[in-house]
């Protein structure tokens, strides 16, 4: 079985519903000394973060991806979730004075969101490294704290590991330098298509630019599929149709799984997009990126029907 390790943050989500709209307690005028209060009806806490939503669906999908992070004194019960649903989490260090990073969101009747990040022991992630991570087929450096993130890139560069260097939500507080550091060398890119015009802004790098380093760029575009440029052709994937909408959070993170399932089986882009774009609608039908669940045959039938075809495990 290929090796996969899977970096970024580890957190809980806070997800919370508001029965109203927030642009109606927006006053223009008055914005300058703003102070609300949104008072929610409803409340959920979710187990979270961006590694552990994508390692969630290797395992789904069969592999026992290696979990590498840091998380704080209140990890226990998360990290026996885990491990019992096959993910190996050997590699994440307990912050024994910080809690695990967290993620606050409230979401209106719009699907607005306003939300905040405490980065807790997430701060702490540049203490690990890969030289004492061993050997990995594929290793995924997805959203973390953004010193870390330019040092794994480094260390997989510098150690032959093929990477995946996905900057998602950090493309806004990482500078062009810093994201060109990850970015330049990475094997694979990976981005949404609000993130890739960030990517270009800062960086000035382009998808033709970015296939000078790299096997593939890949973006994703929400409801419209995602897009995967290889050298000299685009490969267009369709979402999988959902059966109902239930919560955003954590699907390019299913995507990002699916995909990584099928690199290991050695499929090609088309189907590994497509096996991305189920594990993705399966989370999208769900609360949280990781209440979701279903069977290999399960799986196999949701391809099969979207795509026609066989599944590829």
């Amino acid at each position: 079985m290929p090796r996969h390790i899977v970096t970024g943050s580890i957190a809980f989500d806070y997800l919370m519903t508001f029965p109203g709209m927030f642009t109606e307690l927006l006053l223009p005028e008055h914005l300058q000394r703003l102070s609300l209060s949104f008072l929610v009806d409803e409340m959920e806490k979710r187990r979270g973060g961006c590694a552990p939503n994508i390692a969630y669906t290797l395992a789904l999908l069969g592999e026992r991806p290696v979990l590498m992070g840091t998380a704080g004194q209140d990890f226990s019960d998360y990290r026996a979730w885990l491990e019992a649903a096959n993910v190996d989490t050997s590699l994440v260090h307990e912050v024994a004075d910080k809690f695990t990073a967290s993620f606050f969101c409230s979401t209106d009747t719009q699907n607005n969101q306003i939300a905040s990040f405490y980065t807790g022991a997430m701060a702490s992630a540049d203490e690990l490294s890969f030289r004492t991570a061993g050997a990995a087929d594929l290793v995924i450096i997805s959203p973390n704290d953004p010193k870390a993130m330019v040092q794994y890139a480094e260390e997989c560069r510098a150690l032959g590991l093929r990477y995946i260097f996905d900057p998602g939500q950090q493309c806004a507080r990482m500078d062009g330098p810093e994201l060109a550091a990850g970015l330049v060398g990475a094997n694979i890119v990976i981005c949404n298509d609000y993130e890739y015009e960030l990517i270009r802004e800062k960086t000035g790098l382009d998808v033709d630019a970015l296939l000078d380093k790299s096997e593939a760029v890949i973006i994703t575009r929400g409801e419209k599929g995602s897009s995967i440029h290889l050298e000299g052709r685009r490969i267009d994937v369709p979402v999988a149709p959902e059966r109902r909408i239930a919560d955003p959070t954590g699907v390019g993170d299913a995507y990002r799984g699916g995909l990584m399932k099928g690199l290991a089986l050695g499929a090609d882009w088309e189907t590994a997009g497509r096996l991305g774009s189920v594990a993705a609608t399966y989370c999208l039908e769900h609360v949280g990126g990781q209440s979701h669940a279903y069977s290999h045959d399960e799986f196999r039938e949701r391809y099969v029907e979207a795509f026609g075809g066989s599944c590829p495990f």
